[in-house]
């Protein structure tokens, strides 16, 4: 149930929220949810589904990136935007603009390589600046630091948390855990995933399956005589998309 400013909005009222796909398929999942859900306005709303849709499709451009998996000691990025860092991380690089350097991990993929969790990270500053447009984005994120959750700007803080929610929706950041990984292969403890549609995931150096496809990926690199399957954690990293609204307002 979606209450916009502490009346439960109709029916008429939703469907004129938006005519986007993926945004209609987001909206009514909200609005079927047993649960209360409260928005300040509808254009607080609105945003949320747009950020959402824009992570469903950022996820699925980065997956055709051609961006390369890598663990940290084997990273590599576009000198002409980002500093490598001694961990592996890729560092904003001074006088570049952010998002021109987010655009091109996007734009020339096969000069990066990082592992899942940055690959998240990344996903979520693309739809971040499709929403914001260029301007606002560099306002807001000046300063970028891309390495798994160590070094997340405080906006991005939650999607690194996952946290137990009543159901999940595109967009969310998901984890395939692998509790019986081979100690040789520690890399394939976990897959951190988007949700694209509530079926598809897509994982940075898995690419774009359904829950059973990724778990199978993730049961191969067990160890011998392992007894206890891969499995997705009923729990997900989300970002806190309405202070992120306000951040968007605030110019």
């Amino acid at each position: 149930m979606i209450f916009i400013a502490g009346k439960q909005i109709t029916s008429e009222e939703l469907s004129n929220l938006t005519h986007e796909n993926t945004e209609r398929s987001i909206l009514s999942q909200l609005a079927s949810a047993e649960e209360k859900l409260d928005y300040d306005s509808s254009e607080q709303l609105v945003f949320e589904l747009r950020l959402r849709a824009q992570t469903v499709a950022a996820a699925k451009e980065l997956d055709k990136s051609g961006m390369d998996f890598a663990i940290f000691r084997k990273s590599r990025c576009n000198p002409d935007f980002w500093d490598r860092t001694a961990e592996g991380g890729f560092r904003l690089k001074s006088g570049a603009k952010p998002s021109e350097a987010i655009s091109d991990i996007f734009d020339h993929g096969r000069k990066y390589a990082t592992e899942c969790a940055t690959a998240m990270v990344i996903v979520y500053y693309r739809a971040l600046l499709a929403v914001l447009g260029a301007d606002r984005f560099n306002q807001v994120f000046p300063k970028i630091e891309l390495m798994n959750w160590h070094h997340l700007d405080r906006l991005l803080r939650d999607v690194g948390l996952m946290k137990k929610y009543p159901f999940y929706l595109p967009g969310d950041r998901r984890y395939f855990a692998n509790p019986d990984v081979d100690p040789l292969t520690p890399e394939w403890q976990g897959e951190n995933v988007i949700d694209l549609n509530g079926k598809l995931y897509y994982g940075h150096g898995v690419g774009i399956y359904d829950a059973d496809t990724i778990i199978r990926s993730l049961n191969q690199n067990r160890i011998e005589d392992a007894d206890e399957t891969a499995y997705l954690m009923d729990s997900a990293g989300r970002p806190d998309f309405k202070n992120l609204y306000r951040i968007s307002q605030n110019h």
